[in-house]
């Protein structure tokens, strides 16, 4: 059997001339040392110029220095002077900076410390409180005795940052205590960001070692900055409510099951603005700890008391991997969490879903809610978006500019699919049993076979990927053969979505489960047969279409892994064949490779 890759021709690479070094002319080197060619970039790097926020209020300023400067005029405190008086390293004063945003101690109290405090030798500490903290980035150390005065000094007293440079070669002096200056801070802030990132991932690391399952070699890295910092606008929350596909779903399994939610405890992971977590405040739970790592948790925090369930909810910033809930509470009964992505598996959320089952969810009877979710794969005429997306290239004004659609041959589009474009019968590709897989197993190889639904001939330009979401009140596994609900517009679980929060609707609620025992299912579908969600449908299009007609099997293997780059993104494989009715045998094997980004 022959095997083709579907992949663009190569690209010339060929460099010109561009590496070769421009010889500065004109100028004297004696004069002009080396040195001064970085001046510039250290002023254009230094993080002085940051928004900062005081050590002692929720309060920003334009720089670090209006920061500093105001703590020490309003709270009488001095970070140089005390990190000063201590004598701490690079890592110590990041650890009482951090201990200070972390605690809230008055000044007063970090006055009196003496440097022996255990918080100084802890890597809990060399976590950022506050992402990309510019105090962080400063070395807060004083010039050494033994390095030369860059500048004139008039005083004994004099502040040496304060005189300008009384000549060339002063200048030229200070210029090169500052780039040593420099140096010495950016290889510190390279181990410590290093440190971090060991420290952050240290947990799943363990995992690996202890979890069964093939051997595979994990980075150490943050891909964290830009999607937690994503999850902190309003516009992005407000798509994921008025998805009334999943908001009701997960409002009917909460407050329809008000035995399942009565005296819980339950953890909502990635709460963004708390809505999942006013849910089961609703449906009787005793306690609920929502834990987000973006700066949405300080709206849901106004959001609980808005809403009167601050005795109830406890908002917790941080990622789940770190924080410790309160009160020397070790277990919780029920975690609830929307942390489906485009594909399902896009962003890597359920990786810290599954840590926070292993860490917290009750060994006797705990509930993941959703339970389980399906990722299915179909074949796809997608006529409308071959001709919207690559088709319309090949002719613009009378121009070709079809090289611009050959990008999407390796992308995946996400986008609504026409439910009579699909033209077979969904095959699952993995089932995810909340209760049992673990995060190796979210990168996996799996076979499929897709038959040629159409009476007519025709051509499919693409797979596409959908995934269904159940919620099951005891948790168990279900079969692959119990369907998944397909919501149509105009169902009634569409309208239901808004007034769910009223008493008189959770008291009906509550009558009506009040006598239901067993495994009760709500689910819900991404797919095209159902009426469309936020996720939409993960579109794989093909670079040869297929012509097929009823009966026409393609089969094949699709992998799915973490992106080697960026964690949260996913590569998929596809290898797949085309066997046509009458045939013996299916022909070559095409192979395409997509990133979902």
């Amino acid at each position: 059997m022959s095997i083709r890759f579907a992949a663009p021709p190569p690209v010339d690479d060929t460099d010109g001339d561009d590496d070769k070094l421009s010889q500065s002319t004109g100028s004297n080197s004696d004069d002009y040392p080396e040195e001064d060619n970085n001046f510039d970039d250290w002023a254009s790097d230094q993080e002085l110029s940051r928004p900062c926020q005081s050590l002692f209020e929720d309060r920003g300023f334009p720089t670090a220095d209006a920061a500093l400067d105001h703590d020490e005029s309003v709270h009488s405190f001095s970070l140089r002077e005390t990190c000063t008086k201590l004598d701490l390293d690079l890592h110590k004063q990041i650890r009482l900076i951090n201990f200070i945003r972390k605690h809230k101690p008055t000044s007063t109290d970090v006055s009196n410390l003496t440097g022996a405090e255990s918080f100084f030798s802890s890597d809990e500490y060399l976590i950022p409180v506050i992402e990309d903290d510019p105090l962080l980035q400063l070395d807060l150390s004083d010039w050494s005795d033994d390095e030369d005065p860059p500048f004139a000094v008039t005083g004994a007293t004099l502040d040496r940052f304060s005189e300008e440079p009384v000549d060339l070669a002063s200048a030229l002096r200070r210029i090169r205590v500052l780039e040593q200056k420099l140096s010495h801070a950016q290889s510190a802030l390279v181990d410590y960001r290093t440190l971090v990132a060991q420290k952050v991932d240290i947990e799943s690391l363990a995992g690996i070692v202890t979890e069964p399952g093939p051997s595979t070699k994990e980075t150490l890295r943050d891909d964290d900055s830009h999607y937690f910092q994503s999850y902190s606008e309003t516009e992005i929350h407000a798509v994921m409510i008025q998805d009334r596909v999943r908001t009701s779903s997960y409002a009917s399994f909460i407050l329809k099951n008000p035995l399942l939610f009565k005296d819980a405890t339950v953890l909502d992971v990635g709460c963004g603005t708390g809505i999942l977590s006013l849910f089961a405040a609703k449906s009787g739970a005793r306690k609920v700890y929502a834990v987000d790592a973006s700066d949405i948790a300080e709206k849901a925090e106004k959001i609980v008391r808005a809403n009167g369930l601050e005795d109830i909810i406890t908002v917790i910033r941080g990622k789940v991997e770190d924080i410790n809930l309160p009160d020397g509470v070790t277990h919780v009964d029920i975690i609830i969490s929307e942390w489906m992505g485009y594909g399902l598996l896009y962003e890597s959320m359920l990786d810290s879903v599954l840590h926070a089952r292993d860490r917290f969810l009750s060994p006797n009877g705990g509930i993941m809610a959703p339970s389980q979710c399906r990722m299915n794969l179909v074949l796809c005429e997608a006529n409308e978006l071959y001709k919207e997306r690559i088709e319309f290239w090949s002719d613009v004004y009378g121009f070709d500019l079809s090289e611009m659609g050959n990008d999407i041959y390796g992308d995946t589009i996400v986008d609504v699919v026409p439910p009579e474009s699909v033209v077979s019968d969904p095959c699952i590709i993995k089932d995810l049993y909340l209760g049992t897989i673990g995060p190796r197993q979210l990168d996996f190889k799996s076979p499929f076979t897709l038959t040629c639904t159409s009476p007519k001939r025709i051509k499919i330009h693409a797979f596409v990927l959908y995934f269904d979401t159940f919620f099951t009140t005891t948790g168990a596994p279900l079969d692959p053969s119990i369907p998944v609900t397909i919501t149509k517009e105009g169902d009634a679980v569409l309208a239901e979505v808004w007034p769910v929060g009223g008493k008189p609707i959770l008291q009906r609620r509550a009558s009506l489960s009040a006598g239901l025992k067993g495994n009760r299912v709500t689910s819900f579908s991404t797919g095209p047969l159902s009426h469309p969600t936020h996720w939409k449908q993960t579109v794989f299009f093909l670079r040869d279409s297929i012509t097929a007609e009823e009966g026409t099997v393609v089969s094949g293997m699709l992998s799915c892994k973490k992106n080697d780059g960026n964690s949260r993104e996913l590569d998929v494989e596809i290898h797949y064949s085309v066997k046509r009715e009458g045939e013996e045998s299916a022909g070559e094997t095409i192979v395409q490779i997509y990133t979902v980004s």
